[in-house]
């Protein structure tokens, strides 16, 4: 696979960018040490980041609680090598030359988990998918 740049980009996508898209950066920003870039954004971005989602984060040393999140532009996924979508609800219009994916993550509150417990299961499905991801990206 060739790439726009010397290191391979993701830009992580969902609908506020608070939640699913900030964890997917900071777990590919841990897992690939700058072998990779990673990026987060969202369609219709709220106002802050999910505070479980900063808080099961910081459990495995990732620090997203200052970031803020924004809206996907048409520049973002030009730069991107490969743009995940994350969940279902998350629309993108995509762009000529870019590698889109779609993520069905779990949603363990369709099982009646909710709380802290969910999230640590959305990190972990999260976390194994982009280890995968970064697998196919750094490999020759």
């Amino acid at each position: 696979m060739s790439f726009k740049a010397d290191t391979p980009s993701v830009l992580f996508v969902c609908v506020k960018n608070g939640g699913k898209s900030q964890m997917a950066a900071g777990l590919m920003e841990k897992v690939a040490g700058g072998s990779v870039t990673a990026a987060s954004a969202g369609s219709k971005p709220g106002s802050a980041v999910n505070a479980l989602s900063a808080e099961v984060l910081a459990e495995v040393g990732v620090d997203i609680s200052r970031n803020v999140p924004r809206r996907i532009t048409a520049e973002d996924q030009n730069q991107a090598d490969v743009v995940v979508i994350l969940g279902a609800e998350a629309r993108v219009d995509e762009i000529p030359g870019t590698r889109y994916e779609r993520w069905d993550t779990d949603e363990p509150s369709d099982r009646g988990i909710d709380g802290i417990e969910r999230m640590r299961l959305v990190r972990d499905d999260i976390l194994a998918r982009v280890i995968t991801l970064h697998a196919t990206l750094t490999t020759a």
